[in-house]
């Protein structure tokens, strides 16, 4: 009788053994399975290198790129008009120093000088033209002798002419002016001075406009 009242109580402690038994090892196997994703997970992020986020090829502001630039790069502006001197003195153009190609002889057509002249005299022209006609020769620089100190201007001994506008851009030196730097002059104080000093042959640098007419004369200092 003793002996069958034994075996519920031990039935029921293996139960409660086996059921603490499986319970650890659950308990152990969770545990286990989540130390294990949490070290794979670990371990895949120390192994595998961060992709490049969104925008790191870009260049960083104020870089200079490789690439071709499509901008406008700097400098003068597009349309942009070259100012004229607004003084009326200006620096003289001066003679240019003797060279190796200075005229001995009356020069021909070839050797020229592109952009100077003497002036010799100044002819009227009708007033409703808003012109008159220089007189001059064209030129090229010489060789100057052992006791001047610049280049003669050769002249060919032909002469032509050429008209200038009344409103012209004039600048002049001495002897017109009492000055080595350029000054500027009316026209008619430029028609006064050569009628006074006819075939005088002082230099002149010149630019046309678009009707042709010189529009800018400035005379050339010669020592």
């Amino acid at each position: 009788m003793k002996v069958n009242r034994l075996r519920p109580v031990v039935g029921a402690l293996v139960a409660a053994a086996t059921l603490t038994a499986v319970l650890t090892g659950c308990e152990k196997g969770g545990s286990a399975a989540g130390e294990t994703a949490a070290s794979a997970g670990a371990a895949k992020s120390a192994g595998t290198p961060a992709g490049p986020t969104a925008g790191a090829t870009a260049e960083p502001a104020g870089s200079v790129g490789t690439g071709t630039s499509t901008g406008t790069p700097t400098g003068t502006a597009a349309g942009a008009v070259k100012a004229k001197p607004s003084s009326a003195t200006t620096t003289a153009p001066a003679a240019p120093a003797a060279s190796a190609s200075c005229a001995d002889a009356p020069p021909t057509p070839d050797d020229y000088d592109p952009d100077e002249f003497a002036l010799f005299r100044i002819e009227e022209l009708p007033a409703d033209t808003g012109k008159v006609n220089l007189v001059i020769q064209h030129g090229a620089w010489g060789c100057p002798d052992a006791d001047t100190d610049g280049a003669p201007f050769v002249v060919s001994g032909e002469d032509s002419r050429w008209a200038l506008d009344q409103a012209a851009y004039v600048t002049a030196v001495t002897p017109i002016t009492d000055s080595t730097e350029n000054r500027r002059i009316g026209v008619q104080e430029l028609i006064d001075w050569v009628d006074a000093h006819p075939d005088s042959g002082l230099v002149f640098r010149y630019e046309t406009g678009d009707d042709g007419a010189i529009h800018r004369l400035e005379q050339v200092f010669t020592p």
